[in-house]
């Protein structure tokens, strides 16, 4: 972590119009790769997810613009076309899942992770009609073909850490409470994602890494870096998007409360963190203990996985329409952010 940082913003009764984007992007410099499979993939994955659900006409054109094959072959870079395929759907998945829980209540979030984790562990005999569950079950049964068995069970156990702390997520939300910071990092490392989405690292370059590697201290705070840099730098990205929608759940709305803070103070807090984080990623990628030649060499795959998804997701941020609409690059340029009109509650 950074030792030190000056903030000359404190709450005040007058509100903004627009707030500065921390430069996040000239802080990283490692290389963006992209996987040459892409695009063909992209557009099949697309057509899979319109298949099997009934999007909405708006719906369908946020898929579009979700650009997720992209993110895919930016974070796999070096996959083959079967295992992009698979990581394409998942993303494509995983997008609408979110976008679906956030309009869950508690119940209907556990009663969809009761659904998605039982097609997960038997997702050739487990039935159900819920069209969400039937295309975890497509994506799933074709990754369980060529993962390792520790693979699969890391990914079900991080899903099903998702699906619980989404469903704190909607507790907290149906309170309107706002959590404090240490609790919210331990609850956003679990509603990112971002865990089973590490998971594919090791599933699309046809790793395995026992669980001795998995759960040493130094791996895991190598993860939880990569995760902290990723979700908070979403959050920063997403923050216009959800304050609109009277959503409190990242991390601006968290210091700004915690922190007694204005809007840009807290993003200039949120981009001292981000900063933390690739520190400690690095620190900790350093000091990676040896386990022999030929699990190194699967670490250090693992490693530059990690690396890819960080690069890989902070410049898709722009060019989705997720975040930023169709202003992407330039929002990307200038770091102007207007801030959205609050919808009515």
């Amino acid at each position: 972590m950074a030792s030190s940082v000056t903030y000359t913003s404190t709450l005040s009764d007058s509100e903004p119009t627009e707030f500065i984007l921390p430069d996040l992007v000239s802080d990283i410099h490692y290389p963006l790769r992209l996987n040459p499979r892409y695009y063909p993939i992209s557009r099949a994955s697309e057509e899979w997810l319109l298949t099997g659900t009934h999007l909405t006409e708006l719906e369908i054109t946020t898929l579009m613009g979700l650009r997720a094959g992209e993110l895919a072959a930016a974070c796999y870079p070096d996959a083959d076309a079967f295992h992009l395929r698979v990581c394409s759907d998942f993303f494509n998945w995983l997008s609408n899942m979110d976008d679906w829980l956030d309009a869950f209540d508690v119940d209907s979030t556990w009663g969809m992770r009761e659904c998605c984790i039982s097609a997960l562990r038997d997702p050739i005999n487990s039935e159900t009609e819920k069209l969400g569950v039937k295309m975890c079950k497509s994506y799933f049964s074709r990754f369980r073909q060529t993962s390792s068995s520790g693979c699969t069970e890391r990914f079900i156990r991080t899903m099903d850490l998702f699906f619980i702390a989404v469903a704190k997520q909607a507790d907290d939300r149906a309170k309107k409470r706002i959590p404090d910071l240490k609790s919210y990092i331990t609850v956003r490392r679990d509603t990112s994602a971002c865990k089973p989405c590490f998971v594919f690292i090791e599933y699309a370059a046809g790793i395995d890494l026992p669980d001795e590697v998995m759960s040493h201290p130094v791996m895991i705070a190598v993860e939880e870096a990569t995760n902290d840099f990723i979700t908070w730098s979403n959050d920063i990205f997403s923050y216009n998007v959800e304050q609109s929608r009277h959503d409190t759940h990242n991390l601006v709305v968290v210091l700004m409360r915690e922190q007694d803070l204005n809007l840009q103070g807290a993003l200039d807090y949120s981009d001292w963190l981000c900063k933390g984080a690739i520190q400690r990623f690095e620190h900790n990628r350093a000091i990676i203990p040896s386990w022999g030649r030929e699990l190194d060499k699967q670490v250090a795959i693992y490693l530059q996985g990690l690396q890819d998804w960080i690069i890989g997701v902070l410049h898709w941020s722009f060019d989705s329409t997720r975040y930023f609409g169709k202003d992407g690059h330039t929002v990307k340029r200038d770091r102007i952010i207007r801030l959205l009109p609050k919808r009515p509650l």
